[in-house]
């Protein structure tokens, strides 16, 4: 008992030592002084007692100070417990201020960012649930409405959750002013389109707010599902309306589409991020590069309950807690890659992986195995994720979930710093470590960010500035270089890769590469640059003789490239454990397409001439192991069709067809006729002319898309008249009576289709006089379009006659001779 009462008083005398010390920093010179003043006193010159009186009284006040200040903390630290754990609300903190406050920014500047952010997220939901009764579903508007929700009506409360503090409020938002408006296509046996408009909506919930960096940034999530309730109205557009009960579950099919996207992005613990940065630089975060290491994994211990095994059954836990084997696999969306496996309760990986993040936030996912006894089988033990945002200042922000709900976060300023984070496992205990490197962002504008500064792309333009130049007219060279580390096929172990590459509606193929998995292809393509930030799709396959199988895609964002400018960049592959595709893109000027749209122009009206040659290994549409194919010409609005060739795979047509040229695409549908049922398609393509100079004709074989075998053989070719006669003859404008001509055979086609009715109706015979019928309508819709605008050319020409009379007669008179 003496000793514990000798060290709690050494403990005080201590602490109150080290106190005085911080509040007196002359202390250590006043002692040696006092010293002095005692020795002179004992021993040269004697003075009065006064001076250790004076001592031990500024002694004992120093120690009253210390002690009523320890007090005052204790009492201060047991009111805030007191305040933030037991009182529901705080009296001090009413929220009119801020409801007023959001009211007046919400219109201007809160409901169009947040309508956005929220378009795009519901627009990606829509991608994979609809219901049965609707075959197509499309957003076409999105609008919260000028009605903010309403904070806090019965004020807000402080929380502790770990160390981190965190605001309670109400959340209460009913609105009848918003507008959510899809075009939903039917599905069978419903025919036709509708529209489905989201005019109200009820969401009330508790919101959580936690304040992270020193203030830089709020997280924000609900504490539970809040309450959804939402207002439906059908119709088809204009004032005809479709009842409500024409379109059952959709409106419950709404209500649980939005409520799971709020509990899969923002109900606790999932919370989304809000930055408050100092400066904005204004812009558009389009993708990233993110490095990412794992480290090692500490505390590891097994939960003992069930748990799902790699077949997708589940096993019964033991009481065992020694791990094995285990490995971390991590997702960044469709982009996996997993470690290699390592033994014991802290086992150590450094396996380092990039990764790509499509806009400017991601989710990284880190799931951990365990390997079976085998090494055959593999168990999902535990997970955890860390999020990443950008910042508008050009910083990055790195935050998960921590202990007790708390918060871990991370905010390096620049691009390439590394940060270190410990992120707890969400089912068992343990702790993962990872570290983080966010090596660019790239931005729409075509500028990236490397290290502490800003590139105005790869490389920079040939006069040093970064302006974007127009993505119309330009071509996007892309070279697909080589592969490394693709995935070999499982049971033969041979893999033989090749590329399909995708964009818009032009697909292309590299050519395929023998027993290798770093594949060198080395092969260019070009395609026409297409505005609204089209993805370029990347599928790799390994060839087989019974089935390619993929191997891995990805998709490349091309906003942003400068003219002059390079990219040569290693794509991961999504959806496979590992393989890398390298790609150069480099955009192009098409100064031969401008100069062949200047030479039309003073040229007059052109006219495509597409000759359909022939096709060669069609797919097999019938069931005697061939098809009758014809093909479907489509040049915007304009359709037109060969004549059917029966019973063949290989069909010849040699049929021409002429089109006055507006630069739209010209595509080609080969399908497989039948007189009873509906037609099978047997394949499409699209025919590319814009490349051509006037008069130049191309030769080619274009393969088929959508089916696994099939080309067709064209010849397309920009045609320009150079005399009076040809440009008359481009506009369809004929002395001899075209038009008198078409309405002859229109007339003896309808005394032949009645004829054909009129003795029984062989079906093939009137699906033939049927074809004709409508290649002569077509003519006559192209000839009637002819003919309007040669009547627009002719008022032209007249209004310029009358201007140069106008002027001619207001000149000065002539002088007589």
């Amino acid at each position: 008992m003496v000793k514990k009462l000798k060290k709690l008083y050494g403990k005080d005398a201590r602490e109150f030592f080290n106190q005085v010390m911080v509040e007196q920093p002359l202390l250590p010179f006043l002692i040696p002084l006092g010293l002095f003043a005692w020795f002179v006193e004992r021993w040269v010159v004697p003075f009065s007692n006064w001076v250790p009186l004076a001592a031990a009284v500024w002694a004992t006040i120093q120690y009253g100070r210390f002690k009523r200040r320890i007090i005052v903390e204790d009492l201060n630290k047991r009111w805030k417990h007191l305040i933030l754990n037991t009182t529901p609300t705080t009296p001090i903190e009413p929220c009119e201020w801020l409801n007023k406050l959001l009211t007046e920014v919400w219109p201007n500047y809160m409901e169009p960012k947040l309508s956005r952010r929220f378009q795009s997220t519901v627009e990606r939901r829509l991608k994979n649930r609809k219901p049965k009764l609707i075959d197509k579903i499309e957003l076409q508007e999105f609008s919260l409405g000028s009605c903010p929700p309403t904070l806090g009506d019965e004020g807000m409360r402080w929380i502790t959750s770990g160390d981190q503090q965190v605001m309670s409020l109400g959340f209460d938002w009913n609105s009848h002013e918003m507008s959510v408006m899809f075009l939903a296509k039917l599905a069978k046996p419903l025919i036709g389109t509708c529209r489905i408009v989201i005019n109200s909506i009820h969401i009330k919930g508790d919101l959580l707010l936690s304040p992270i960096l020193d203030g830089e940034a709020i997280l924000y999530s609900f504490g539970s599902t809040p309450e959804v309730r939402i207002g439906v109205a059908f119709g088809s557009g204009g004032s005809q309306a479709i009842p409500g009960m024409e379109l059952p579950g959709v409106s419950t099919w709404l209500v649980k589409l939005l409520t799971e996207t709020i509990g899969k992005t923002m109900v606790e613990p999932r919370r989304l991020c809000f930055s408050l940065p100092a400066v904005d630089l204004r812009k558009q975060a389009i993708g990233g590069v993110l490095s990412v290491t794992v480290v090692s994994a500490s505390n590891l211990c097994k939960n003992t309950g069930n748990r799902q095994s790699s077949n997708g059954g589940t096993m019964s836990g033991t009481a065992d807690n020694k791990v094995s084997q285990t490995f971390v696999e991590v997702e960044v969306g469709n982009l996996m890659r997993k470690t290699s496996t390592s033994e014991g309760l802290n086992p150590t990986w450094n396996s380092t992986f990039n990764m790509v993040l499509h806009g400017e936030t991601g989710i990284v996912k880190f799931l951990l195995y365990e390997l079976d006894s085998g090494g055959v089988k593999f168990n999902y033990l535990t997970s955890c994720e860390i999020k990443v945002k950008y910042v508008h200042d050009g910083s990055t922000i790195f935050w998960a979930i921590g202990h007790n709900s708390g918060v871990v976060a991370k905010h390096p300023e620049h691009c390439g710093q590394e940060v270190g984070m410990v992120v707890p496992f969400e089912d068992i205990d343990g702790e993962l470590t990872v570290s983080l490197v966010l090596k660019e962002w790239q931005f729409s504008d075509g500028s990236v960010t490397l290290g502490n500064s800003l590139s105005s792309g790869l490389q920079s333009s040939s006069d040093g500035s970064p302006k974007l130049q127009s993505i119309t007219g330009r071509i996007l060279r892309v070279r697909v270089v080589e592969g490394r580390a693709l995935t070999a096929n499982s049971k033969s172990g041979k893999c033989d890769p090749y590329v399909k590459l995708q964009y818009g509606k032009a697909l292309y193929r590299t050519k395929t590469l023998s027993h290798t998995v770093r594949p060198v292809w080395n092969d260019k393509f070009e395609f026409d640059e297409i505005a609204g930030g089209e993805y370029l799709k990347i599928k790799c396959y390994n060839a087989d003789i019974f089935g390619d199988e993929s191997i891995g895609s990805a998709r490349v964002n091309l906003e942003g490239l400068l003219d002059g400018a390079s990219r040569d960049v290693w794509v991961p592959l999504e959806k496979v454990d590992s393989g890398e595709i390298r790609l150069e893109i480099e955009p192009i000027k098409n100064d031969h397409n401008n100069s062949m749209q200047s030479s039309s122009s003073k040229a007059g009206a052109g006219w495509i001439e597409l000759v359909i040659v022939e096709a060669r290994d069609l797919v097999a549409a019938d069931l005697r192991g061939t098809s009758d194919p014809y093909v479907r010409v489509q040049y915007g609005n304009k359709k037109k069709r060969t004549k059917v060739i029966y019973k063949t795979l290989s069909p010849q047509w040699n049929q021409t067809f002429e089109f006055p040229e507006t630069g739209e695409p010209l595509i080609l549908h080969v399908k497989d006729h039948n007189a009873v049922l509906p037609t099978a398609s047997i394949g499409h393509c699209t025919v590319e002319y814009s490349m051509l100079s006037p008069n130049q004709s191309a030769d080619k074989w274009i393969p088929l898309q959508g089916v696994k075998s099939g080309e067709i053989h064209v010849k397309i070719a920009r045609r320009v008249p150079v005399s009076d006669s040809e440009r008359k003859a481009a506009l369809g404008i004929d002395p001899s009576g075209k038009g008198h001509k078409m309405a002859t055979q229109m007339r003896d086609s309808l005394k032949k289709f009645t004829g054909l009715i009129d003795e029984g109706g062989d079906p093939e015979a009137l699906s033939l006089a049927v074809t004709e019928m409508e290649g002569i309508q077509s003519e006559q819709e192209e000839y009637i379009e002819v003919l309007e605008r040669e009547k627009s050319m002719l008022l032209h020409k007249i209004q310029e006659l009358g201007s140069e009379i106008i002027r001619t007669k207001s000149g000065p008179p002539r002088t007589p001779y």
